[in-house]
């Protein structure tokens, strides 16, 4: 029997490597797509040491550029098998400014990004997952999907897009028996980047370990058809709820 397959969309060093080693980990193929094989060596690593190596693909794919996620996409389940866990891990330049100092082009990136390229994703693997009965799919998101912002508009514009897109596609599809996901992450991860943004002020116990995060992820695929969740939110037990 054929190993299952776990594609990942946005599969960086972070929230992207530990998502790939808990799939592999449970048995997963593990499909990996971004815009360079160097963006995802770690979670080529993290998947092919908790998995089997052979089991690990990188595929290049631009969320910006959704064409070539449907092309990954499609190389993926023609060299690896039909795709049963989507994860669209991707996201848009976190640029601070106030509503009146967007651009036109600022605003189109985050649109392509955060919806065109999440709608891509999911327009290649939803027909065959209808077909199936089943299948998960995952929108990695964040407390800006349920709240405008004074300094970071671009940024909650396109959450806004993809919950509203998670949201369409699971009264839409759910019923067909696939399981769609938006995942709120209300907390900073602890990743490299915010490691360094934080500075003499990091704390692990302030931010959300992605190990953890990602095994949420695979519980939450684990949920029976009778009791799904379509909108999860995860925070740290230290986090001042800013939502």
């Amino acid at each position: 029997m054929s190993q299952p397959v776990c594609a990942i969309v946005g599969a960086g060093e972070g929230l992207g490597r530990a998502l790939a080693a808990r799939f592999s980990g449970e048995g997963f193929s593990i499909g990996l797509i971004s815009r360079t094989e160097e963006g995802s060596a770690a979670a080529f690593e993290a998947a092919a040491a908790a998995g089997a190596a052979e089991s690990v693909r990188f595929v290049a794919g631009d969320a910006a550029q959704p064409e070539t996620i449907e092309r990954a996409l499609a190389k993926i389940a023609g060299d690896m098998g039909e795709i049963d866990v989507l994860i669209y891990n991707a996201r848009g330049d976190f640029t601070a400014c106030e509503p009146l100092e967007m651009t036109y082009e600022a605003l189109e990136d985050v649109y392509r990004v955060e919806v065109l390229g999440a709608f891509a994703a999911a327009k290649s693997v939803l027909p065959e997952m209808i077909e199936r009965s089943h299948g998960s799919v995952f929108f990695s998101s964040a407390t800006a999907a349920y709240r405008g912002s004074r300094t970071h508009p671009l940024y909650a514009i396109g959450k806004f897009g993809l919950r509203a897109l998670s949201q369409s596609l699971t009264k839409a599809y759910a019923s067909r028996g696939v399981h769609i996901v938006h995942v709120r992450l209300d907390c900073d991860l602890d990743v490299p980047y915010m490691r360094a943004s934080y500075g003499d002020r990091y704390d692990p116990e302030n931010l959300a370990n992605p190990d953890d995060v990602a095994q949420s992820y695979w519980l939450t695929h684990l949920q029976p058809k009778s009791a799904w969740s379509n909108e999860i939110e995860l925070r740290p037990y230290t986090e001042a709820w800013t939502y």
